[in-house]
């Protein structure tokens, strides 16, 4: 699944650690969500949807 969270992140100047900070996550889960390595679970995108104050969609692309 792509996704735009590394634009995002790198918007507000946060490393990938103060990111997972802020979604109480490991700094190695935001990286493999960044390279497509792991798609978040739904409540994750939720979470990261409202830190951004975007929709899911805005962030995240099934590729379909």
């Amino acid at each position: 699944m792509k996704n735009r969270l590394r634009v995002l992140r790198a918007e507000r100047e946060w490393s990938q650690a103060e990111l997972a900070m802020h979604l109480d996550v490991s700094r190695q889960a935001v990286n493999a969500i960044e390279t497509g390595k792991h798609d978040p679970s739904l409540p994750l995108a939720f979470r990261i949807a409202r830190l951004f104050d975007m929709p899911i969609e805005e962030i995240f692309d099934d590729e379909n």
